[in-house]
């Protein structure tokens, strides 16, 4: 989804110092996993032929030193240099980026590609992070610029006028069953995704897209109950998945992930953002489909 666009100063030097916080913690872990895997033998018995090379002159950094990753670089200087800053607050971004903190490298789905997805990408360095985009010619224009992110066009058959109707639908047994939503009987379910989008076991969500701000365009119906199905039907029992839905200002977005995420598994709203963390139904078939509110898992 082509986002709104904000200019903020304060927002815009968050994420740098998310970014470069990020760095440091990865070349910091790095530096302790190499020095604690290896023990350096005492200087008085070091060779003069293998004494560390001299590569540049007043050079303190060790040979463990790591080289920041070009991606985390290139968005590190995007950031700093754009005057177009991503559509969510400084408070609502952090909801998200506490989490990534905590899970990455993981596995993370977004719905929507916006110029806030090369920062997503890059707080999980290592992770693998998958953008579904209804906008063709904006996933072409996004990979020329920024390559290394993965996405996929995806189409939508719902609009947002049709809501009321699929809120009913989705109450049927056909859609409050657990299953694979590749293959559910249920007419909310996205059935049409790249195969490894089904496969993959995510451990966060965010639904940011498709449009859905006007009578006609493609609403987000389908994406958060698929998000809840596929945290619903996770194979890993222990595991729990983070789900993050945007724009909750507006109508389906509300009710939606009111209904399908559930009140009881919310565990935070910020701004226009609201984060949930559902539990795998898989072996426990008979869990209702939403917890009692005042009883959340």
């Amino acid at each position: 989804m082509r986002p709104k666009t904000h200019n903020s100063f304060n927002l815009k030097l968050f994420l740098m110092i998310v970014i470069l916080a990020f760095f440091i913690l990865f070349i910091l872990r790095s530096t302790l996993s190499s020095s604690d895997q290896t023990s350096p033998p005492s200087p008085a018995v070091i060779p003069r032929s293998k004494s560390f090379p001299r590569t540049a002159k007043n050079s303190t950094c060790p040979p463990t030193c790591n080289k920041i990753p070009s991606s985390l670089a290139q968005a590190l200087i995007h950031y700093s240099t754009s005057t177009i800053t991503p559509q969510q607050t400084l408070k609502e971004i952090s909801v998200t980026s506490r989490i990534l903190d905590k899970k990455s490298p993981c596995n993370f789905l977004v719905f929507g590609l916006g110029h806030d997805s090369l920062m997503w990408h890059s707080l999980n360095h290592g992770g693998r992070t998958i953008f579904l985009e209804e906008d063709e010619a904006w996933i072409e224009q996004i990979k020329r610029r920024f390559p290394m992110l993965e996405s996929y066009h995806v189409t939508y058959d719902s609009k947002v006028n049709q809501a009321s109707d699929l809120m009913q639908v989705g109450k049927g047994p056909e859609c409050t069953a657990i299953s694979d939503p590749q293959y559910s009987m249920c007419q909310l379910a996205l059935k049409g995704l790249p195969s490894e989008v089904y496969d993959i076991e995510w451990d966060l969500i965010m639904v940011d897209a498709p449009t859905g701000y006007y009578e006609e365009a493609p609403g987000r119906m389908s994406a958060i109950y698929t998000a809840g199905m596929m945290a619903r039907n996770r194979r890993e029992g222990g595991e729990k998945t983070h789900v993050f839905v945007h724009d909750v200002n507006r109508e389906v977005e509300d009710k939606f992930s009111r209904e399908f995420l559930c009140e009881g598994y919310m565990k935070k709203q910020e701004g226009r953002l609201r984060h949930f963390v559902i539990p795998s139904h898989r072996d426990d078939l008979d869990k209702p489909f939403c917890p009692l509110l005042g009883n959340k898992s």
